[in-house]
């Protein structure tokens, strides 16, 4: 943990679109280029070409600290359980679909099908052996997604679960989906709950990217054994929200100042 010096003022309107236009033209530019090294890593092992998503993460998020002084601090690592289980995570931003495999590795995601079909990005999102479900299909969709997450959990995967389905803007809360709760009833896997307010600094469909640091909370892993998935779901839903709401007391990113602290 280190303090990032800057400035004490929050900068102007003309300023934030000029780091955020920096941010986004580098952004842009490495997805397909490490898309490509995805798809040229096919014959190495998962955890190579893991290793290959992790530079790209680590790179996008190093450069949005220099380029919009978006920085994080992260507390609850010591909850992470020693071998992999499933994660539910708040869902408010890119930020935090970039960020998770910082403290979970290696890991696949659960998400929506339409998302492989994008140029680059799909492609090398295809690569790392997602669970990619046609939400439409109802209960064919969480058959899948209990029989692939079973598989990837045996070989020693986190699976990243998005309950919310969506990305939900700050202080709005929308249902959130049993699928995953389904998993982790019937793997017996513990579920491991992420909160954080990402979504009040790079918010969804925002060109704009506000300095500041991100919270990120990790939560002791809840037991699954003997518990129905509503109950699992409730649990984690119950902590994700409570958590996030506390975050977005203690700090908001017109609070913050340009001086912030960040951990990896």
């Amino acid at each position: 943990m280190h303090t990032v010096p800057g400035s004490d003022q929050q900068p102007g309107l003309p300023i934030l679109y000029l780091r955020s236009f920096a941010f986004w033209i580098v952004f842009a530019a490495m997805i397909p280029v490490f898309a490509i090294a995805l798809m040229l890593s096919f014959p190495f092992p998962f955890e190579k070409r893991f290793a290959v998503t992790r530079l790209w993460s680590r790179t996008t998020i190093a450069w949005l600290a220099f380029t919009c002084k978006l920085h994080y601090e992260v507390q609850g690592t010591e909850n992470i359980p020693a071998t992999p289980g499933i994660i539910f995570s708040k869902h408010q931003s890119t930020w935090e679909t970039l960020t998770l495999n910082f403290w979970f590795t290696p890991q696949s995601w659960v998400l929506k099908r339409e998302l492989l079909w994008l140029p680059f990005f799909g492609w090398g999102a295809y690569m790392m052996q997602p669970i990619a479900l046609n939400r439409s299909a109802g209960k064919k969709a969480i058959e899948q997604l209990v029989e692939q997450g079973c598989d990837r959990l045996h070989k020693g995967r986190w699976i990243i679960v998005f309950p919310e389905g969506t990305r939900t803007a700050p202080g709005t809360r929308t249902r959130y989906r049993i699928g995953g709760a389904v998993l982790a009833e019937r793997s017996g896997y513990p579920v491991t709950p992420v909160a954080h307010n990402a979504g009040e600094y790079w918010p969804r469909n925002s060109f704009i990217k506000k300095p500041g640091t991100i919270q990120v909370r990790i939560g002791a892993p809840i037991e699954t054994a003997g518990k129905r998935a509503q109950e699992i779901l409730a649990e984690a839903e119950n902590w994700i929200e409570t958590e996030t709401s506390r975050i977005s007391t203690l700090q908001a990113p017109d609070q913050d100042q340009d001086t912030s602290t960040r951990s990896n």
